[in-house]
């Protein structure tokens, strides 16, 4: 075939259609849209009966960096602070302590068990050394199982932050094996620099993303996502050209957007939602593509051996030794140790021994690919059964949901409207029933002080109170602002 555009446009737009409508399947029985992504990729690829021949680890690379960066912002603009600030030390020590021990422990094993040199066993280990929540969720979802005490919230600060730390360990070692790095000495205050400046960074880029969306009128409504889409991009190129940690400091953005005041946040929020599931579905039918199934059967037995010690032995080591400063209980440990999936990161950061062009790159490329697809076939359909079995599932009535859940779901069809009250606010003192809300809305949670209150006519509003107030639809909102800041 002829590669024209109109045939490149084509091709793509039917593989993104196959993986859409391949999905459907995802619900019922339980497999993860990133193995049934992979599988169209596979199958229309060089070794699939599509037969398209294509092998730019590059081009892999570059559209899963972006993918990525889109990934991490919609993740984080999704998180709440009051849900993980009760664990977010127990969360950095997973990304960065637990991290570690997973991937010495399986660089270790690897070097043990194949004819790979110790740092390209590393290097193994390093790769895939981070998790893949947005696996799991899909699971839970489609299974209607909450968790109870504070296993979501960590497990999404985990998924969302333990990705620099692995992209961190894979640049130095393979700045060892390259001979780019001579001394472990230079990576310490390199690890220091990033994250901080990382961080650093990340939160102020956030501000800056609040302040110009409030501040900036736009002549049109549907500018804001183009303009929020740019600042992303921004925030993570700016800060990898300042040393920085991009990841880290888009996901810490994303944090700081998703916490704040914004106009327009809700819409926003709608539209990244569709552009991670947009990133996912191109990142895998990507990766698929760039696999050769052939050159699989051949590293099957060491990565299936690989895959058995990530999954029961390195994994668990690294959960146990950093939760064993914070109360979690065995059953609880036991259970984040069964949700270590493994999801196409890893298989993003095997293209970087490919760029660089190492002796072993398309072995540890096809052991990472075989070791991703064996952890989420494995643990995967089993995870709403473990956390029945170690008492850890909710059930479905008895979910938690928050707001956002709510207003996300397809059978929400209100509209919710978050407002804090200002110093000249007519509302302050007076009684909720005495402020004259329309008959159809209702103040569902007024945060005060770091509290959550739940409210009554009765309750009286103060300065400074945030209130989340449920609509029967959004063209209220605007008689809702006057009424609670305009006098009369």
């Amino acid at each position: 075939m002829v590669f024209t555009a109109q045939n490149i446009l084509l091709i793509s737009s039917l593989l993104l259609l196959a993986g859409v409508l391949a999905s459907r399947t995802s619900g019922k029985t339980g497999v993860p849209l990133l193995l049934i992504f992979l599988g169209v990729g596979m199958l229309a690829g060089s070794d699939g009966i599509g037969g398209i021949k294509f092998d730019s680890p590059a081009i892999t690379q570059l559209l899963g960096i972006i993918a990525l960066t889109y990934i991490l912002f919609s993740g984080g603009m999704d998180t709440k602070w009051p849900s993980i600030k009760p664990v977010v030390w127990a969360g950095v020590s997973l990304s960065t302590i637990g991290v570690l021990l997973t991937s010495m422990s399986l660089g270790g094993f690897v070097y043990w068990i194949t004819d790979l040199s110790l740092l390209e066993s590393m290097l193994l280990g390093a790769i895939v050394s981070s998790t893949d929540a947005a696996a799991v969720f899909s699971v839970l979802r489609a299974k209607s199982l909450g968790l109870k005490g504070n296993i979501r919230p960590l497990l999404e600060l985990e998924s969302g932050s333990n990705d620099p730390m692995a992209y961190f360990l894979t640049i130095s070692i393979l700045g060892f094996i390259t001979l780019e790095t001579n001394s472990v000495w230079e990576i310490i205050p390199l690890f220091l620099i990033q994250m901080a400046v990382g961080g650093l960074f990340g939160w102020l880029f956030g501000r800056a993303i609040v302040l110009l969306i409030n501040k900036v009128k736009l002549d049109f409504e549907g500018l804001y996502p183009v303009m929020l889409l740019a600042m992303v991009l921004i925030t993570y190129t700016v800060v990898d050209l300042a040393k920085g940690n991009g990841f880290l400091a888009v996901y810490i953005a994303a944090i700081t957007v998703g916490n704040a005041n914004m106009a327009h946040k809700k819409s926003l929020m709608k539209f990244f939602d569709g552009v991670a599931w947009l990133m996912q579905v191109v990142m895998f039918i990507t990766l698929g593509l760039l696999v050769f199934p052939k050159q699989l059967f051949p590293v099957a037995g060491i990565a299936l051996g690989a895959a058995m010690f990530l999954i029961f032995i390195a994994r668990p080591l690294g959960v146990f030794f950093a939760l064993s400063f914070f109360k979690f209980s065995l059953k609880e440990k036991t259970f984040i140790s069964w949700v270590g999936l493994r999801g196409a990161v890893p298989i993003v950061f095997a293209t970087l021994p490919l760029i660089a062009g190492i002796e072993m790159s398309w072995t540890i490329f096809h052991i990472v690919f075989f070791i991703v697809l064996t952890s989420v076939a494995i643990q995967a359909p089993t995870l709403p059964l473990a956390a029945k079995l170690l008492g850890l599932a909710l059930p479905a009535e008895l979910k938690r949901k928050t707001l956002l859940d709510l207003e996300l779901s397809d059978d929400f069809k209100n509209a919710v409207m978050e407002i804090r009250l200002e110093k000249d606010s007519v509302a302050n003192g007076k009684k909720i029933l005495e402020v004259g809300f329309p008959a159809s809305s209702l103040v569902v949670v007024v945060k005060r002080d770091r509290k959550f209150i739940t409210p009554n006519g009765h309750t009286q509003l103060m300065e400074g109170d945030n209130l989340m107030i449920m609509l029967e639809d959004s063209s209220q909102e605007t008689a809702i602002r006057n009424l609670l800041r305009i006098g009369s």
